[in-house]
């Protein structure tokens, strides 16, 4: 027993006189490592789908390592996402043009084992989540009124409603995956430079939207706006809801059409970081 005792306060000691904390700021830029269909885009000619992933975009990450021993180490990190427009919808016809697209603007979180290959090489790997932040849809619809309809109306041939509204999809929190593999170069004892490939696996379950913004104008052809806020937020017309909750069930009678059924979204992203690493001083020294 106390041969055990004294081994592990060995082993302890020995951790502790080694151990090294440093903390580093980096940022980069992530594409699609497995784009899934996102949307379409509609033409004359016909349909087709859109591939990406709401991953794709510029970064910002604060990591703190703690080393426990010449190679192995745990780390935290804290990111932001500022995402790359994602066209989910797109039509171009006579009397229809849409331009709908969502980016994200997520907070996420990572905890990781960091393995040292070199002085200068490393790797990491462990557990990622998304822990805030929204995906963001903004839509333009131009809808031409046929020549009945507009004659109805009292409007000339051409006219048509322009509508603008935003729409946030918040999701369930994911766990996914990531791993890195970097090259450091230090300046000095204390501070060092770093470049690393990154890759993120991650999807995203929806739990509810809301509209945060609706418009529509009619507008002539001459583009004068014959009539302003024909729908609005606080009277949105029909096929649209407020707020949207999704739901992995729904009954064949179900009517409320504030619910749909839920789908997960891609996040999953292949990127390029570079970034700044301060050492502190280690007890060893």
């Amino acid at each position: 027993m106390k041969k055990t005792i004294l081994t592990m306060a060995v082993v302890l000691l020995s951790t502790m006189s080694y151990a090294q904390f440093q903390v580093s700021a980096s940022t980069g830029y992530a594409i699609a490592s497995a784009g899934m269909q996102l949307g379409t885009e509609e033409n004359a000619s016909g349909v087709e789908n859109y591939y990406g992933s709401f991953g794709e975009g510029v970064n910002f990450q604060i990591r703190g390592t703690y080393f426990f021993n010449d190679t192995f180490g745990a780390d935290v990190s804290f990111g932001y996402l500022n995402g790359a427009d994602q066209t989910i919808e797109k039509v171009n016809l006579p009397n229809q043009q849409t331009d709908a697209i969502a980016r994200a603007r997520a907070y996420g979180a990572s905890l990781s084992m960091v393995y040292k290959f070199t002085n200068n090489v490393y790797g990491r790997f462990g557990a990622l989540l998304k822990v805030g932040g929204k995906t963001e849809a903004v839509v333009s619809n131009k809808l031409v009124f046929s020549d009945e309809a507009a004659a109805a109306q009292g409007l000339p041939s051409g006219s048509y409603t322009q509508t603008n509204y935003v729409e946030d999809f918040h999701g369930v929190f994911p766990l996914g995956f990531v791993a890195a593999l970097g090259y450091k170069y230090d300046l000095n004892s204390n501070f060092s430079i770093f470049a690393e490939a990154e890759y993120y696996g991650i999807s995203l379950k929806r739990k509810d939207s809301e509209i945060q913004s609706f418009n529509t104008n009619v507008v002539l052809p001459d583009g004068t706006v014959a009539v302003e806020g024909l729908y609005t937020i606080d009277n949105l017309p029909p096929g649209f809801v407020k707020k949207t909750t999704y739901v992995d069930e729904l009954s064949n009678t179900e009517t409320d059409s504030s619910k749909e059924l839920a789908q997960k979204v891609p996040y999953s992203s292949f990127g390029l970081n570079v970034g700044i690493t301060y050492r502190f001083n280690s007890s060893a020294n």
